[in-house]
């Protein structure tokens, strides 16, 4: 099943028993970053991209890296610091199966941001580990000190994720920069930029890419997976608050009811309302 790319045995057969079968995106991406090139992937959400981006390293910690050492080998980057916890339990996971079933070497993986506290800060700065989750932020903080270039000069391959979210502002200008420093600190590394939702891709492909010393442009594969979303529409509006509209009454209790067979059908549900007042109102009843 997993032909395309010479995985390890032991990433191959975690992922075998694991899912029934790679995804599309999976599908398309791996020989690319197993080739070592740069990377745009771009695929619907819940396809698999941060499993894809991430497969290829597992896969090269049981083979060439020797993981442990206090070297940073990955770099996980994201602008939404709220999902670095996520990521870093997602990848925990598999990471303990592995170890579990097969033998598979520890791998040390930690999340650093702004809420990152200073003792734990200093403690990956002494020891590094293997996979760093973090923000654009803490990477220009991190290529400011001299331990903190240090934890970063033996990065090999860098993740991007959710690219879209700062390709065109200051956040972005600023990470690619600070990867320009990255790449002349580690002696480049493998680019692997992700997104559910972004174009022109040929342009954001030359954005992630940057040039090299010399001036060129780094050559960066585009993988677009184009899938179809099924959307259904509808508006409705309670028939008893209707009624309570009519005779004066206050309509939240019927909205109240309504939300509630509908979070009842669902296995999530997502509210929208126009202010936190009216969601907090909404929660309680």
């Amino acid at each position: 099943m997993l032909e395309v790319t010479p995985f390890h045995p032991s990433v191959s057969d975690w992922f075998a028993n694991t899912f029934a079968e790679p995804t599309e995106v999976q599908l398309a991406a791996w020989p690319v970053i197993a080739a070592g090139d740069h990377a745009l992937i771009t695929a619907p959400t819940g396809s698999g991209k941060t499993l894809t981006a991430f497969m290829w390293a597992l896969s090269r910690f049981a083979s060439d890296w020797e993981p442990g050492t206090g070297k940073t080998r990955v770099l996980y980057l994201s602008p939404l610091k709220a999902l670095n916890n996520d990521i870093r339990r997602n990848l925990l996971e598999p990471l303990h199966a592995l170890k579990a079933e097969y033998g598979y070497p520890g791998v040390s993986v930690q999340t650093r941001s702004g809420d990152t506290s200073s003792s734990d800060r200093q403690k990956m700065l002494r020891r590094p580990p293997d996979i760093l989750i973090t923000t654009p932020e803490s990477l220009n903080l991190l290529l400011t000190t001299r331990k903190g270039r240090m934890a970063l000069s033996f990065v090999e391959t860098v993740i991007l994720d959710e690219i879209h979210s700062i390709v065109d502002n200051r956040r972005g200008v600023q990470l690619m920069a600070n990867l320009e420093r990255l790449a002349d600190l580690s002696d480049e590394f493998q680019r692997i930029a992700l997104s559910a939702t972004v174009s022109p891709l040929e342009d954001v492909a030359t954005y992630v890419a940057g040039r090299t010393p010399d001036g060129d442009v780094r050559p960066v594969e585009v993988v677009n997976v184009a899938g179809q979303k099924e959307i259904e529409f509808s508006v409705q509006f309670p028939e008893a608050a209707r009624v309570a509209a009519e005779n004066g009454d206050k309509i939240w209790s019927s909205f109240a009811d309504s939300f509630r067979d509908t979070i009842a059908e669902n296995e999530a549900t997502l509210f929208f309302t126009n202010s936190r007042r009216l969601a907090e109102k909404m929660t309680l009843r």
